[in-house]
């Protein structure tokens, strides 16, 4: 029912910034982003309902920010004062709970790196 692809990562110094995207081909109730850096478990970073609700990781709040674009299809990441603590793949995913767990997510898109060097 629902595709998702990412689009936006990079490779940016210390204190810069990128814009993740997330394409949706579907209908989705919770749009959300995860990321696993090498050797580390896969973490929530930010979430999005539909009815505006978002939840945001202690390590990224006031940084990122997570929003819809206006036809509801595409969901941004804007990530601010990237440090290299943020370097890992970055996941969207879509379910139909706002949750910090990735398990709440049923659809899951393929990932796009961010490299944030010191």
């Amino acid at each position: 029912q629902v595709q998702l692809q990412e689009s936006g990562g990079g490779s940016v110094q210390s204190g810069g910034s990128l814009r993740l995207s997330c394409a949706a081909s579907g209908y989705t109730y919770t749009m959300a982003w995860f990321r696993q850096a090498p050797g580390k478990e896969r973490e929530g970073v930010a979430g999005l309902a539909r009815d505006g609700r978002v939840i945001y990781s202690d390590s990224v709040r006031g940084r990122f920010t997570i929003s819809r674009g206006d036809a509801e299809d595409t969901m941004y990441l804007q990530m601010n004062s990237l440090k290299p603590e943020d370097t890992a793949m970055y996941y969207c995913a879509a379910g139909p709970t706002l949750c910090r767990r990735e398990d709440a997510y049923k659809f899951w898109g393929q990932g796009t790196q961010v490299t944030v060097s010191s």
